[in-house]
């Protein structure tokens, strides 16, 4: 069995990563900022159903900073660096989420290679494949593997700069300063399934929302969907398969949802649980003039509309891995929400 340091191990991905490394009888050391939520992460596991005994450890190691990576990756065989912000508002300066993505995907890579790490499965994002396309309508023929963000496209916000960034970093340094170490990258969509705890990514956190009936109307944005567990079986195929040496690899269910559209079945298959769903879709022309105050609103008018539909053929043809319908990742968010008491009470 392989010894994995997953980096930023007390994230919603990460969480699942180490779960389905954990069933698989690997020796698992997460990377944390502070080794004070070691206890979340352990508490998480425990509510993943995994037992993680001895077979999982924590090293104390930052993005931001040399100091910690080179004992994280003593001893490793592959790093899955997953740890990245994703914020849940936009950022009054982009470098706030560029350089620690950018600068902390160089430093994982630097350890790794003087580690002697054998292979490196970076997190990235459609964010890094689908915007910035101006000239390609909005609803262009499905996304693929080939495609790369605009970084400085009008329409690009700072996170998906970050992510774009980030990612090209990977692959320059690969090229340049890689040596036999192995790269692949794993690009998903909007990440959803059940929740580990009470610390929520920005994509639990509008199941909640919605739920909690605390958007009363939603702006017409679509995204694409896929479900947590499968994101971490793409993880753990991409370090494992030969074949995925040097590629990276996009994480869809297929096609994209709606607000409105999971709101609809939020109400249809939670019955009472999802009585506080909103019913109404936001007119683009409301959105946009909230968007002369306030940011968010401004965040969304880039998207309103627009359907950027990624294809998960390649990861299915290289690797067979098949993932589950995004209606099922939709529910068991919400349900692992209701269960786990997260939803306010009315």
């Amino acid at each position: 069995m392989a010894s994995v340091l997953v980096t930023g191990g007390s994230g919603f991905i990460a969480g699942h990563v180490i779960l389905r490394l954990l069933a698989e009888g690997h020796q698992v050391r997460a990377s944390l900022r502070d080794r004070r939520r070691a206890a979340e992460v352990l508490a998480m596991i425990r509510q993943g159903g995994g037992g993680p005994g001895d077979a999982l450890t924590f090293a104390v190691a930052d993005l931001t900073e040399d100091a910690g990576w080179a004992p994280a990756m003593e001893g490793i065989d592959h790093v899955l660096h997953v740890a990245s912000p994703f914020p849940a508002g936009v950022p009054d300066d982009p470098d706030e989420l560029i350089r620690p993505a950018r600068e902390g995907t160089r430093r994982v890579l630097r350890a790794a290679r003087e580690a002697g790490v054998k292979r490196v499965v970076v997190t990235s994002s459609f964010a890094a494949i689908g915007y910035g396309h101006e000239g390609r309508g909005p609803d262009k023929a499905l996304y693929d593997e080939s495609d790369w963000t605009v970084p400085d496209a009008p329409d690009v916000q700072p996170y998906m700069a970050s992510k774009t960034l980030a990612e090209r970093a990977a692959w320059e340094f690969m090229e340049r300063d890689g040596g036999t170490m192995e790269l692949a990258v794993v690009n998903p969509v909007g990440v959803f399934g059940p929740a580990l705890g009470p610390d929520l990514s920005t994509s639990l956190a509008l199941i909640k929302a919605l739920l909690e009936g605390r958007i009363p109307a939603m702006p017409r944005i679509h995204f694409g969907v896929v479900d947590v567990r499968d994101v971490a079986d793409l993880h753990f195929k991409a370090m494992l398969d030969p074949a995925a040496a040097g590629e990276r690899f996009l994480a869809t269910a297929g096609g994209s949802l709606s607000i409105a559209a999971i709101a609809r079945l939020l109400r249809r298959e939670l019955g009472a649980s999802a009585g506080r769903v909103p019913r109404v879709e936001l007119p683009d022309v409301l959105v946009r003039l909230a968007a002369l105050a306030v940011p968010m609103a401004r965040a969304a008018v880039p998207q309103l509309g627009r359907k950027r539909e990624g294809s998960y053929a390649k990861a299915h043809r290289v690797l067979g891995w098949t993932p589950r319908p995004a209606e099922e990742a939709i529910l068991a968010t919400a349900q692992s929400l209701i269960e786990l008491g997260l939803v306010t009470p009315r």
